[in-house]
């Protein structure tokens, strides 16, 4: 039996919401593909969104367009953590890579290059039924 996806699964680009301290939300258009039911993103890790979900887990999702406004579907609340494990982050690098191909190679590759690939962080967003 399948693990079933969420809401936005097939969305091109996710908006995703985290929290500051003072409860104000901050909004990032981001790139977000299924795995085990639950979305994957990765991101630098010095991001601002990593350190306000160090602090704050919780976050919310919509479908948007490529500059992120929300058009596509609603908000769904979650729940992100930051993956440590070597396994997790490479079933969250190959889910990315299912999705977004030759964009998220070049993405790896500017990384490599920019010698970024040690401090990205994957993000693993848990959706709301």
């Amino acid at each position: 039996m399948a693990t079933p996806g969420t809401p936005i699964d097939d969305e091109r680009y996710v908006s995703f919401e985290t929290f500051r301290a003072n409860g104000t939300g901050v909004k990032t258009p981001v790139w977000a593909a299924p795995s085990d039911g639950k979305l994957v993103i990765v991101t630098p890790g010095t991001s601002f969104k990593v350190k306000r979900l160090r602090a704050n887990p919780k976050c919310r999702v919509a479908g948007c367009d490529t500059r992120g406004k929300v058009i596509r579907t609603p908000w769904h609340e979650a729940s992100c953590r930051i993956l440590d494990d070597a396994a997790d982050i490479a079933r969250a690098h190959a889910a990315l890579r299912k999705k977004y191909g030759w964009q998220m190679v070049m993405l790896d590759f500017g990384a490599w290059i920019a010698r970024r690939t040690a401090g990205r962080a994957f993000l693993e967003v848990t959706v709301a039924g």
